[in-house]
Parts: structure tokens; sequence; C-alpha cells
């Protein structure tokens, strides 16, 4: 148990940590329906989705992938694959829960992800960074694999909510608070910030209006222009 979650029982984190890779599940079953893949594929993308930020985070740390010390985090992933590909028809109608639990479950991964990193004596930056990635990797992972530009690069609040969570548990570790309503309050602010977003579709500025090549000539001669 890291010790930044002291005071929480291992059952409860274990199975919230199932719930959470359940859901990430589903959106990456989703992902495989709307591309037309098989069952199989449902499956693959729905276990990338699940458990891709965990075992990011954990090559980066340096120890072994705990995703592959228990068999229940595969079984949830891809059982949440299967039940998407053959019952998508239904919980394409209800996209809203869905949307919910999938704040949660990043609000959980963002903060157990940074606990990890600083049970393993990571810097400060390293452990918030460590945090997002538990949250969003296998997003990440999952565009790719189906050939999108990530989502989370292009369009609403996903990796600033990560980065909050996981800002809250790591800074308040480092000053030696080591209170259990800390990685509440963290998971409880990345909650709110990705459902605002998703409820008044919250986006950060874009670049618009880019001609496809600029000549860089162009820009060095603007810079030198007088004002």
């Amino acid at each position: 148990m890291p010790p930044v979650l002291r005071g929480f029982s291992p059952d409860l984190i274990l199975v919230l940590n199932l719930a959470g890779t359940f859901v990430f599940g589903i959106s990456g079953g989703l992902a495989a329906v709307r591309h037309s893949l098989d069952v199989f594929g449902a499956i693959v993308l729905a276990i990338v989705v699940g458990l891709a930020g965990g075992i990011i985070r954990d090559l980066l740390i340096g120890i072994p992938p705990a995703t592959f010390r228990d068999w229940r985090y595969l079984a949830a992933a891809g059982g949440a694959g299967l039940v998407t590909s053959l019952g998508h028809p239904m919980i394409g109608r209800v996209q809203r829960p869905i949307d919910t639990l999938d704040a949660a479950g990043l609000s959980l991964f963002c903060v157990t992800g940074a606990a990890t990193a600083l049970t393993h004596r990571l810097g400060t930056a390293e452990a918030i960074i460590l945090g997002a990635i538990t949250g969003i990797g296998g997003g990440m992972v999952r565009d790719i694999v189906v050939r999108e530009i990530p989502v989370v690069l292009r369009t609403g609040l996903y990796a600033i909510p990560a980065l909050l969570g996981a800002g809250v548990v790591v800074l308040a570790y480092r000053e030696g608070t080591h209170s259990t309503a800390f990685p509440i309050i963290g998971a409880g602010l990345c909650f709110a910030v990705r459902m605002a977003g998703l409820h008044y579709d919250l986006n950060l500025p874009a670049a618009k209006d880019v001609p496809d090549s600029v000549d860089p000539r162009r820009l060095r001669g603007r810079e030198r222009r007088p004002k």
C-alpha cells in the first residue's frame, strides 16, 4: 500500500481499481465498435485502455507492471471489451453515465498513479506526470492504434484534471501532510474539472487558420520588423 494511501482499505482500493479498469475498458470497446472491429479487436482495445496507463507508469518507474501480477485486471478489461462488443447498442444509449464513470476512473487512477510514484521516491514533477499518465495513457495508446490524433491532445479537458488531481496528492505529501483527506480532495478536484469540461464543452485554446506550410524566412522577417 503506497504511504500516501494509508488509512484506506486495500480491498476497497482493489475494488475501485478494478471498477476503473472495467469502465476504461468499455471506452476502448466502444472505440472498436466505431471502427468496425470484431470481438477480438474490441477485447484488445479494451485491454489497452484499461491497462496501458498503469503499465507505462510502471515501466517508466522501472518495476514489473502490477497489472501483470493480478489476473483480475486483465479479466476486468477483457470482460469490458466482450460486453461492449456484444451489447454496444444498449451501451451507446447510456453515454452520459459512461462519461461520468470514465471521469471517476480518471480521478482514481491519477491519485493511485501519483501515490505509486511517490512510493518509489520519484521527484515532485515526475510523480505528478506519472499520475496523469496512469489516467490518460490508455486512451492515448487506443487512439494511436486506430490511427487517430489522441483525443487528450485536441479536445476536452482530460489531461489537465489528471495533472491537477495528481498535483494535490504529491504537493501535500511533499509538505509532510499524510492525511487521507488529500487523495480524496485530489480525486474530487479531477472529477469536478473533468465533468465541468464535459458539461460546458470546455477546451484549451487551439491554433486556427494556420496555413499548411509557412516559410520560416517570412516569420523571421516579421520578427525583425520594427514596431
